[in-house]
């Protein structure tokens, strides 16, 4: 007697189950019993309630291997590497093939098998090499209503001119040669012959000039990084949807700019782990006194005092900057001032070598002065204060222009932006950390913005809040909002209950 199959409802059951000549009975068994539902067969899911479309999203690999068994993924989809816009995925498969399901649509074009340089990948399937990706998107297609599977020759030479700035003129070459040894086994020699022009285009060896902007920067001597622009170009547009509480501060008296100041200064280095007793800092700011163990340490923190507690440097917009040039300069300027006993570290002088934080690399250092210009135009081009220094400072923490000390004249110049329109400041404080840097990375490393500006919004409504009249009152009303809590899951800031708004 046949023992027929059973599927147990179970918490070790994946979100995507796949229906075979084995186990369809039992599957169906299943869903009759409300323990599965179908999303399309042959595929079914235990998470009864969540959409099908995202289910078979977040499955996309294991979907079409199981629909396209050993098919090459290729054209727009290896370079992207994720479905298109649209949920479709293109393929080299021995036989055409096309399927439409929830938030996915395979295409599979017939053609030559995996080859020897394309990488096996999950669910049985293989990922075409870049030299044969960029080829196979030069094949004549259409779109017919949908994603084209192919590039523009001008959009192909964006992804050429990305792995110039990751890998320079050998890692393009090494792809020419690649493709070259490939384009008679893919039948490709016109589409070999068009990726070698816009190689050679890029690399200045052609007469004819390339059309992405990036490239024509670059070979005027003004190269910028592709990756970061799009990231500035992202929060652009959201900040432009953000309006924001304007928050008035006024002309502050002396003591009152003085004080708010102080701790400006003193949170900003906290950041970055230069840490001391706010009675310490206090006596190095107001006092002078350098304590003979840590006198580096020290300066630095009179460094940033030095040009955030100025009237004058912190009254000037990035809108009164002449020009890119004079920009660069100023924060050169400024950067030199807050560092200047830090002598290693080459005060007021853009970085020569790469610098990077865990595993984000920031840009490159010849790629600082042109991204730099494109940070200073998009900034500048933002309406409100607030706007433009949310974007101030996380186009100076994402270029990273200097070998050291680039949080500090981060935030300098993100709130030179705030006191140059009698608006409040946005003060770090030691809690709030993780929080500050949590935004800069959700936007450097996934591309979202929101959260950036959230924080940096509550941060310049925590200052507002706070009772700036003296050293002795903003520290007890600071110390009411858990300021100078280190960051943990237990402590969050708070606003102060006498003057929270």
């Amino acid at each position: 007697m046949t023992r027929r199959a059973s599927l147990k409802p179970s918490s070790l059951w994946p979100d995507l189950v796949i229906s075979t000549a084995e186990t369809s009975d039992a599957i169906l068994r299943a869903t009759a019993a409300g323990h599965l539902k179908s999303l399309a067969r042959p595929f079914y899911t235990p998470a009864i309630d969540e959409d099908p479309a995202t289910v078979l999203r977040r499955n996309v690999w294991k979907v079409v291997g199981s629909l396209v068994p050993g098919g090459v993924i290729s054209f727009r989809t290896a370079l992207e590497a994720r479905p298109a816009e649209d949920g479709t995925v293109f393929l080299v498969s021995t036989g055409k093939y096309q399927r439409d399901l929830p938030g996915l649509r395979i295409r599979a074009i017939a053609g030559p098998p995996p080859q020897p340089t394309d990488a096996p990948f999950i669910s049985g399937l293989y990922l075409a090499s870049r030299a044969r990706a960029m080829m196979e998107t030069l094949l004549p297609s259409r779109a017919r209503g949908t994603v084209a599977r192919g590039l523009t020759a001008a959009e192909l030479e964006f992804w050429l001119e990305k792995d110039f700035q990751s890998g320079g003129e050998s890692a393009l070459n090494r792809l020419r040669d690649a493709a070259r040894t490939m384009t008679a086994t893919l039948n490709t020699a016109n589409e070999f012959s068009l990726l070698d022009r816009l190689i050679g285009q890029l690399l200045g060896t052609r007469a004819n000039a390339p059309t992405t902007a990036s490239a024509i920067a670059r070979l005027a001597g003004r190269p910028y990084d592709v990756e970061r622009l799009a990231l500035f170009d992202t929060l652009f547009a959201a900040l432009q949807d953000y309006s924001g509480t304007r928050r008035p501060f006024g002309a502050a008296s002396h003591d009152v700019f003085a004080t708010q100041s102080f701790f400006d200064a003193y949170f900003s280095n906290f950041i970055e782990g230069t840490e001391f007793e706010v009675a310490e800092a206090r006596a190095i700011v107001f006092d002078q006194v350098i304590p003979s163990v840590r006198p580096l340490d020290a300066h630095d923190v009179l460094g940033t005092f030095a040009v955030v507690g100025s009237r004058q440097t912190m009254n000037h917009s990035i809108r009164d900057d002449r020009d890119a040039t004079d920009f660069a300069e100023r924060l050169q300027r400024l950067h030199a001032r807050i560092m200047e006993q830090r002598t290693d570290s080459r005060p007021g002088q853009f970085k020569t070598k790469h610098n990077r934080a865990g595993d984000t690399r920031f840009v490159a250092p010849e790629h600082v002065l042109g991204t730099l210009d494109y940070g200073y135009e998009m900034t500048r081009a933002l309406a409100t204060p607030f706007q433009r220094a949310v974007a101030i400072t996380f186009v100076l923490s994402e270029i990273h222009p200097f070998d050291d000390g680039n949080g500090r004249i981060a935030r300098a110049f993100m709130n030179a932006e705030l006191v140059a329109a009698n608006e409040a400041r946005m003060i770090i404080p030691t809690v709030y950390r993780d929080d500050y840097l949590t935004g800069l990375r959700t936007l450097s490393r996934g591309g979202e913005p929101h959260a950036l500006i959230k924080v940096l919004d509550f941060a310049q409504r925590w200052t507002a809040a706070i009772d700036w009249t003296s050293l002795a009152s903003a520290e007890a009303s600071m110390a009411e909002t858990n300021a100078f809590v280190r960051p943990s899951s237990e402590s969050v800031l708070r606003l102060p209950v006498t003057r929270g708004r």
